[in-house]
């Protein structure tokens, strides 16, 4: 492992929304001095925080896309990425820890854990990722960060050790007291730059005392040398802090840091504390699929000399060509060095190799091993992974969630729509959950995404950036379908037409799947349909299942099976099974009494507690259903399960109900069945559109 790699660091910053993530990045940079003034995510400045660099963002207040930089501290390289909190932009938060090596959860001392911190907390295990928390906004009313602490432990799971304590708090917060050191420390100077250290105010000493020793009890479980050094009383500071960085390495213990990112607490601590505690590239494992091995996992050597092996997490398609984000696995990258698409076995050249600062680009000549970088004017897609010549290598791709909500865009003009169709090619290529289709009916282009204010901000962007003057539909709920029952089918195509015909049979049964979406089996024996005409009948029950009878939506949960069949010597062929298949399936799918399913969603409602009881109301009259209410002095959350098709305008609603005092976060959760009455809704509008179609 080389020097570089070594001091290096790969960090996401990542929260629930509004817990101060761009504010702390603002700081971070500039006290790394890569920036010479703060600016606020809403500055009255008008210029709004560095890695918020879209307009959007700037008058949203809210992080849409994450922000890559890289900033020194330390003597160390460390690569940010700031990722945004909402949770319809989830794919960014995703596709970042993909690749990152460890993160920051920042919480709010108020707030604590929130719905999206949950969220994120999944992700976090999903791709194994240490990470370390930062309890943020002590100077506000109500801060308890001991609080915050025990709610990591009890709904996250995890074993948090607080490694600081607060001089104060809220109006009165002054400094921290670290507790590895057991020294005061005090933020000084117009932007807090000048760290001071100094005793520990007198009446703070037990209470320090009593959280250094659970700090050195968890510790010691990671490190013998430790646990020995407690027992003679010269526990010394390097000691804890490897037994420390063992337990955070190991995702076994959580450091928790405090502080005020807007008032310029703490922030100098939590960077050495992210040299200290959290692992370089080289301490974690990353595997890759050998396809010279069918398949076989392989783990990668952070080693700069090795052959280079990158993965291509996030595209940005600009006016001057494709940015491609790469993060380097094993082996380093130079200008010229030509690479190979794992993928499409494109090879590519090196040409410009730049290392991002949110929006802004610098060239640089080398990458080395762990290093996030960017390639400029590279086509390939989001997930591919690239290799030196010789090597053939694919590395796991994200997990990507399905959209659940659609609009229906139309341009207003010949030119407008030239622009759209660029607009939503660049969009689909950079966001892999956001779709697009024509609907083959009624002629419209349909965009999909993964909540409502996911698909203003692209209309938005279209008109902005592409000005294409769109007009927008009513938005659409991606309702599925379902069999309720198994039924049998034995279904003949024949078709003659003069010379050669079509003639195909199939015989048997489509059942209900409990899991995944569709699945297929052939139980036919003795020749009965040719062997070649089996997958015909598979894809052709694929192409069905596409658009169900019912009210149009795709069908999900089906199991078909052929039992038995039968075949022309002339005229059966490939697309006669097909369409077979087809014909069976439509045949017998309305006598299964199918179910409408819709998107039930999972919502977080968090406000004054005075307006619990109008929350409550809001969400029964949307057919939701509450699953648990958490009061905590003043503030109260309801967590609730409620369809999709009821939250539309519910924001309006919401503010209206509570003075604008609450806030609320969705996030799909599974498919749930449609009450017959709101079923018989949407069959007669599904009836009332095909009827309107046929006339055009």
């Amino acid at each position: 492992m080389s020097t570089a790699t070594a001091r290096m660091r790969n960090i996401g910053i990542s929260a629930h929304i509004d817990s101060g993530k761009t504010t702390l990045t603002e700081r971070i940079l500039f006290y790394c001095k890569k920036i010479h003034r703060i600016h606020e995510v809403k500055g009255k400045d008008g210029v709004g925080a560095t890695m918020d660099s879209m307009d959007l963002e700037r008058e949203r207040g809210i992080t849409i896309a994450s922000a890559t930089t890289n900033v020194a501290w330390g003597g160390h390289s460390v690569n940010i990425i700031d990722t945004p909190g909402h949770v319809d932009f989830t794919i960014e938060v995703e596709r970042s820890l993909r690749v990152l090596d460890s993160a920051v959860l920042v919480l709010c001392s108020v707030g604590g854990v929130q719905s999206q911190t949950i969220t994120v907390d999944r992700q976090l295990r999903r791709y194994n990722v240490p990470f370390m928390a930062f309890v943020n906004k002590l100077d506000r009313i109500g801060a308890n960060p001991l609080k915050v602490r025990d709610q990591i432990a009890e709904k996250l799971g995890h074993n948090a050790v607080l490694m600081q304590m607060p001089i104060g708090l809220e109006t009165a917060l002054e400094g921290l007291v670290d507790l590895v050191a057991m020294k005061a420390l005090y933020f000084d100077g117009p932007d807090g730059e000048i760290v001071r250290t100094g005793d520990i105010p007198p009446e703070l000493l037990a209470e320090a005392a009593g959280l250094r020793e659970k700090l050195l009890d968890a510790a010691s479980m990671f490190s013998d040398e430790l646990t020995e050094a407690v027992l003679e009383g010269r526990p010394t500071e390097a000691l804890i802090r490897a037994a420390v960085r063992r337990g955070t390495i190991a995702r076994k213990l959580v450091p928790v840091f405090i502080g005020s990112a807007y008032k310029n607490k703490g922030i100098q601590p939590l960077l050495d504390a992210v040299v200290h505690y959290l692992p370089d590239p080289a301490e974690v494992e990353n595997k890759a699929a050998d396809l010279d091995n069918d398949g076989a996992e392989r783990v990668l050597v952070p080693d700069p000399a090795a052959k280079t092996c990158a993965l291509a997490f996030k595209l940005e398609d600009g006016p001057y060509g494709q940015l491609t984000y790469i993060r380097i696995y094993q082996g380093s990258l130079r200008r010229g060095d030509e690479l190979v698409n794992s993928r499409s076995e494109q090879k590519i050249r090196v040409g410009r190799l730049v290392r991002m600062h949110a929006d802004a680009m610098s060239d640089i000549d080398e990458a080395p091993c762990g290093d996030i970088v960017a390639l400029f004017g590279v086509e390939c897609a989001s997930g591919d992974t690239f290799c030196s010549p010789g090597l053939r290598l694919a590395m796991s791709a994200l997990y990507v969630p399905e959209p659940v909500i659609s609009l229906a865009v139309s341009p207003v003009d010949k030119n407008a729509g030239d622009r759209m169709a660029k607009a939503l090619g660049r969009f689909t290529r950079e966001d892999p959950t956001f779709r697009t289709h024509v609907d083959p009916e009624s002629n419209q282009t349909i965009i999909q995404g993964m909540g409502e204010l996911h698909l203003d901000v692209y209309v938005e962007r279209m008109k902005r950036e592409y000005r294409a003057e769109v007009r927008v539909g009513k938005p659409e709920v991606a309702y599925r379908e379902a069999l309720g029952r198994r039924v049998d089918f034995d279904y003949t195509h024949k078709k003659q037409t003069g010379g050669s015909g079509q003639f195909a049979r199939v015989i048997g049964y489509l059942e209900p799947l409990a899991k995944g979406a569709y699945e297929f089996a052939s139980e036919v024996k003795g020749g009965r349909i040719p062997r070649e005409f089996i997958p015909s009948c598979d894809k052709g029950f694929k192409a069905v299942i596409k658009k169900g009878p019912l009210i149009g939506f795709p069908v999900i949960g089906v199991r078909a099976v052929l039992t038995d069949g039968h075949y022309h010597p002339v005229d059966s062929s490939d697309i006669a099974f097909q369409t077979a298949a087809q014909g069976a399936f439509r045949q017998v799918y309305l006598k299964s009494s199918p179910q409408i399913l819709e998107p039930i969603m999972k919502v977080s409602v968090e406000g004054p507690s005075e307006f619990s009881g109008n929350i409550f109301g809001s969400i029964s009259q949307r057919r939701g259903i509450i699953v648990s209410s958490v009061e905590d002095g003043t503030f109260s959350r309801v967590d609730a399960e409620v369809p999709l098709s009821e939250m539309f305008g519910y924001s309006t609603v919401l503010r209206s109900l509570t003075q604008g005092k609450a806030e609320f976060t969705m996030e799909f959760l599974r498919y749930g069945r449609v009450p017959p009455p709101v079923a018989e809704l949407l069959k007669e509008q599904h009836l009332e559109k095909r009827t309107k179609d046929a006339r055009k």
